[in-house]
């Protein structure tokens, strides 16, 4: 890749950039908060720049819960990811509707691509909360903007278990894919 790839994106697109997501439901816009979650923000806008959401769905929705993407192409194959990333839960943002978080495994430190949007107030997946699901907690790094009715048709789509290609399954899979056609960041001051 050229030198635009290693660039630092919050200082080409500076600390608050919006992403545009243009879904087969409808357009979200998303501002990114890279002066609390400043690893978080920068990988996703490497992620954004490098092409890697287009074609890509949301594969995991639980209307009481959130809707994740960015992992998977709509045959459920999973795409190629850069190296993991450092949790930022400890930023004071907090998992509230239309927050935009970062999805990882049981290892704290192991994001890589995979978002997630809280269709509600999901105060059990910050960190050391009194309820936290995990006291590492889930890393918020921005938060929806415009499109909350597209975040809302998502999770309204039927879902069920669909079977991948390596012969593994996933559960809450929407029946009729819901793809991100196209991920872009907003000029600054656009």
């Amino acid at each position: 890749m050229g030198a635009a790839a290693s660039e630092d994106p919050l200082q080409k697109y500076g600390k608050k950039p919006v992403v545009v997501l243009d879904t087969s439901l409808g357009t979200i816009k998303i501002q990114l908060d890279g002066e609390k979650a400043p690893i978080s923000t920068a990988n996703f806008l490497k992620y954004v720049e490098s092409g890697h959401y287009k074609d890509t769905v949301f594969h995991r929705v639980i209307s009481d819960f959130m809707i994740q993407g960015g992992g998977f192409t709509a045959d459920l194959n999973e795409k190629p990811t850069r190296e993991p990333i450092k949790n930022e839960a400890a930023n004071g943002l907090k998992n509230k509707r239309g927050t935009i978080a970062m999805a990882r495994t049981s290892d704290p430190d192991s994001a890589t691509s995979q978002f997630f949007i809280n269709v509600v107030d999901n105060g059990k997946l910050d960190r050391g909360g009194p309820e936290a699901v995990d006291p590492n907690g889930y890393a918020v790094f921005g938060k929806v903007i415009a499109g909350m009715d597209v975040v809302d048709k998502i999770r309204d789509v039927k879902t069920g278990i669909k079977s991948r290609p390596d012969g593994g399954e996933l559960e809450n899979v929407p029946v009729t894919p819901v793809v991100i056609k196209s991920a872009a960041i907003e000029p600054k001051g656009g």
